[in-house]
């Protein structure tokens, strides 16, 4: 499916946590929170500002970010949990 957010929304994919903790413990799913990064997916094209210029986003397709534990709305894609997000909402992008 092909699925471009509007304006200044990005959509990601949640990057999963490891199972087991350094020391080789398994974490059960009960105890895991939210994972805090994300893989972008899609971009909207920007954000207008007062002046009626769009400004383009600084994330782009293909981006780590860091995320906010509560931030965006929880979206189902083509079978997929995914995350519909500001660019405001996002902390970080994480360099490769």
């Amino acid at each position: 499916m092909n699925i471009r957010p509007l304006h200044d929304r990005i959509l990601a994919k949640r990057i999963a946590e490891q199972e087991k903790t350094a020391g080789g413990l398994f974490i059960p799913d009960t105890a895991k929170e939210k994972p805090l990064e994300a893989k972008v997916v899609a971009v909207g094209n920007g954000k207008m500002n007062e002046k009626g210029i769009i400004r383009p986003l600084d994330v782009k397709a293909g981006d780590k970010i860091l995320i906010g534990k509560y931030s965006g709305s929880e979206v189902k894609l083509d079978g997929e949990d995914h995350i519909i997000l500001r660019e405001d909402d996002v902390l970080a992008i994480l360099d490769k």
